[in-house]
Formats: structure tokens, sequence, C-alpha cells
């Protein structure tokens, strides 16, 4: 021990003997008091009254404090909502990260993983991704030739001429960013070669800072539910309506009305634009064909416009919807890893309980509710969805959804339910022990999985509360496809061990079969074909 907590403990020794010497002096000087006013019998009365009026002033000041210092609370700070899109990413990433770790398959948590690297590294990148999408033969790479002023791509009227994502830098005026453009593979093509184009352009699409929706007349209803659903994912969209060279300024001018009346509410106005990237050639008489320039001021100065004002917001709107979706793929590989755990789980105890069952029949159909939930069912099952339960907290919960079964009929429908599956492969002698243990395991897998969409929920039964999720789990129970399975695994799992168990003599009469009973209650086995002595048929 250091010299100075040496020092602080005997200063606190010492004020601590102060005070109470304070609090003694303090009560005697009140015991004198109140035996001057008051007969000797009444002094002890009255001290006991003060001081618990005292106590009674005094906790509730001090109370919080104390509860605090014995459960050894520390004050924790209040978690501080997101100051920038980038924190509120940087969180999300964190969060994957230990939703990761939780991943058993290494194959998916190492794919998940490297996109998280991807997305990490882009809050770092000094590029902003401009993604040129449209159909094929759109003009999308003579669109970004004419923007590069370089030739790059391959430029041609042939449909899906653009086989891959070609990536190129762009630089602009006034920006500190550079640009990189990036040409997909033209979308709505035929075939499955064109579906897979289009698949690597659409996730090419979702990782853009911003979306160039290239079109060369009006949007088709394909294109138009295209750009919707990039809009719904809170794209920003610039739609260009290129080869404008090919009609007059009049229908230029009509298409692009046209265009951003059918895009309000998707595209703003001012970011529907026309450009042609590669202007057909006038001929001349007698001389080399005329070739215009490009027409891409109009673009490149809502381009321009856009980035300078926005664009570090849609850089990080971008990272941060990245974020999201990479966090809602790895929940769901998370979600699909504890529900086949659980599952697992469940179907362990539903045979369990049905042995149980067989073993020691239950004196009434009703009680099957409590052979359906097992405590420590429910226990496992909350440790899988990461959640901290005593087997008495178990138990309450397995309670109360057994009331639950048995109010809403379940325990008796089920039990009609498995007589009438079971009623031609039961054999007589055995037909009730099966039939509760088989009804049993039934209830208990219905209440298991029942269970599982409980904490798959975080502990909420939803809106319908617990009776609507066991009417859901029942009525997908009863399909013929699971009620096959089901009684597949019941007739392997506990009818035939019954039967083995349970072998029947050829039939004798009444006598034979009374000295077989009594032979078995003396832990004897029945002889059937050697009848006693005294019997008839001996003699026979």
């Amino acid at each position: 021990m250091s010299r100075t907590r040496l020092w602080l403990l005997l200063g606190g020794i010492l004020l601590l003997i102060v005070v109470l010497s304070l609090v003694l002096q303090a009560i005697n000087s009140l015991i004198w008091q109140l035996s001057y006013w008051l007969p000797g019998w009444l002094v002890g009365p009255a001290l006991l009254m003060v001081l618990a009026v005292m106590a009674m002033v005094i906790y509730p000041l001090l109370g919080p404090m104390l509860r605090s210092l014995r459960r050894g609370e520390q004050t924790t700070p209040t978690p501080q909502a997101p100051s920038s899109r980038q924190e509120a990413a940087k969180r999300n990433l964190e969060s994957i990260e230990q939703q990761l770790s939780q991943l058993s398959d290494t194959v998916a948590r190492a794919s998940l993983e490297q996109r998280r690297q991807d997305v990490e590294a882009s809050l770092e990148r000094g590029d902003l991704v401009v993604v040129v999408f449209g159909s094929g033969s759109s003009g999308k790479t003579s669109l970004i030739r004419a923007l590069l002023k370089d030739q790059v791509g391959q430029v041609g009227a042939a449909m899906g001429s653009t086989q891959s994502v070609q990536r190129y830098r762009l630089r602009l005026g006034g920006l500190q960013r550079a640009i990189q453009l990036r040409d997909t593979p033209g979308i709505l093509e035929a075939g499955d070669t064109g579906l897979e184009r289009e698949r690597e352009a659409r996730n090419d699409a979702v990782a853009a800072d911003l979306l160039l929706f290239v079109v060369d007349a009006d949007l088709r209803a394909s294109e138009f539910k295209v750009l919707k659903a990039l809009g719904d994912l809170g794209k920003r969209t610039i739609l260009v309506l290129n080869k404008c060279d090919l009609r007059g300024e009049t229908e230029e001018s009509r298409l692009l009305q046209l265009l951003r009346r059918r895009c309000e509410g998707l595209v703003a106005t001012q970011d529907v634009v026309s450009a042609s990237g590669a202007p057909q050639s006038i001929p001349r008489p007698g001389g080399k064909p005329l070739q215009p320039k490009p027409e891409i001021e109009a673009l490149l100065r809502r381009m321009a416009h856009v980035l300078r004002e926005e664009g570090e917001e849609l850089l990080a709107d971008n990272i941060l919807l990245q974020s999201r979706q990479l966090a809602d793929s790895s929940q769901d590989l998370l979600d699909q890893q504890r529900r086949a755990q659980a599952v697992k789980i469940v179907d362990r105890y539903v045979w369990i309980g049905a042995g149980a069952v067989a073993v020691t029949p239950l004196p009434g159909v009703d009680l099957l509710a409590t052979a359906a939930v097992n405590a420590q069912m429910v226990v496992e099952i909350a440790q899988v969805y990461g959640v901290s339960m005593s087997r008495e907290q178990g138990q309450q919960l397995a309670l109360s959804l057994g009331r639950t079964l048995a109010s809403l009929g379940v325990v008796k429908g089920g039990a009609a339910l498995m007589s009438a599956a079971l009623a031609s492969q039961l054999p007589t002698l055995v037909a009730g022990k099966a039939l509760q243990a088989v009804t049993a395991a039934w209830l208990t897998r219905l209440a298991g999985r029942s269970f599982i969409t409980y904490f798959s929920q975080q502990q909420d039964w939803g809106d319908g509360g617990m009776g609507e999720v066991v009417r859901r789990q029942y009525d997908l129970d009863r399909r013929d496809l699971d009620i096959k399975r089901f009684l597949e695994q019941a007739l392997a799992r506990v009818v035939e061990p019954l039967r083995r168990g349970r072998r029947l003599p050829p039939q004798r009469g009444p006598r034979a079969a009374a000295a077989a009973k009594d032979q078995r209650d003396q832990g004897e086995s029945p002889r059937p074909d050697k009848p006693g002595p005294e019997s008839p048929r001996s003699r026979r």
C-alpha cells in the first residue's frame, strides 16, 4: 500500500470517528431533553419516533446514492447521436464486425468481411463514383467518351457491346476530388447472359454516389421500374436524354417535358438534361463528312453543380447506404444460423418429451400442454439468441404458452389431428401410449417454433400477441408436407420402439392370457407354446 493511500485511509477512519461521536452526542442530548419534558416511560418511544422521522427525511435524499454504491453501479454516459453520416457509417461498420464474429460459416464470414473492408476503405477514398446506367445501345459508352474526350470502350449499334463494368477517371474544375466514371453493361437484354450483366450493372449502380441514367427516347415501362427501384434506394440521379441530334429542337423539348412529368418525385426537374455523345456526321458534297462536336455542355454543368454542392453528402449517403445493406446481409445470415441452431434444440426436446410421455403416460389430454413446453428448452433457445434467462423465467414463459395452447383448443385439436393421422398405423395395445407420446412431441415442436419466433423478434410476440404467433405456427405445422415429415419421424422414433418393446404373443384363451399377465407381474417371461399341466389344452 502506498503512503498516500495509507494517509487517506487514516483520514477516513478519523473522520468516521468524529462523525460517530457527534451523532452519539446529539442522541445523548436529545435523551436529556426528552427526559426533562416527558415521563421516563415515554422517553424511549419518543426517541424512536424522532429517529424514524429523521430517517424518513434523510433516506429519500441519500437512498439512491447508497443503492448505487452498494450495487457498484457506475454512471454511464448516454450514447450520443452520430454527428454526421460518416460517423453513422463508422458505427454501422463496428456493429457489423461484431455480427460477423458470431457467424460460424467461414466462407460467408470471409465474403462479408471483404465487403466490410471495401466499404470501410470507401470512407477514406478520394474519388466520387459516377455510374453511367441504362439500356443497351442507349449511347452510354459514347457519352463517356465525350466526357473524357478520348476514345474508350466499344461504340457501335450492336446491343450489349459493353460486356462488363469499365472504370475511367475524370477531373472537373472546382472539385477537389476526382471522378471515377463507370460504364455498366446494358440492362433489359434477353437471355441468361443479359440477366447476369443486368445484375452486375445494378450492383454497381447501388455503389454509385451519383447515377447517370441514359435513355434515347421516352422511358419504357421496364426502364421506369428500374429507375424507381434505384430512386427508392435514395440514389441521386441525373436523367440524360441522349442522341438529341437525331431529333429537332421541338421534339427534343417535347421529350424533355414528358420525361420531367413522368419522373416527378423521382428525379428533380433540373436533373433531366439532354445530350449527344456521338452526333451523326454531316455529309458534304465533294469533301470529307463534317463531324459535329459532342453536345454535353448541359450535362457537364449539371454534374459539376451537383458534385460541387452535394458531393460530400452524396459520398456519405452512399457509404451509409452500403454499410446498412451490409449490416442487413450479415444480420440475415446470423438470423439463419441462430434459427438452424434453435430448430436443432427444439427437435431434440421434441423426442425427449415424447420418450418421457411414452414411459409415463399422462392421465389426461389437457396435461399435454405441460409436456409441450419445456423450461430448459426455452432457456437454451434464449441462449442461442444471446438472451440470458434463468430456469424460473423459462418456466414462467413456458407455462404462459402452455395456457395459451390450452385456451386456443390447440391441445385437443392436436390430439385429434394425430389420432386421425395415426389411426391406421398404431397397434391396438400401444395405441393410447403412442398417441399421447406423438401428440406431446407435436405440441412441443409447435411451442418450440413459437418461441423461436418470439426470440427472433427481439422478445416480442408482435401486435397479435402470443395467441396470434401460436395460431400462425399451428396453421404452418398442419400443412400436408410438414405433417407427413413429422409422422415419418414419429413412427420411427416412437411407434416402432413401442411396438418392438411390446411384442404380442399368439392369441390364446382368457386363462392363458391371465397366466401370462401374472408372469409379467412377477418379472417372468410368458411361454405361450408350453401351457401348464393343469390346462385342458395340455392333455389334448
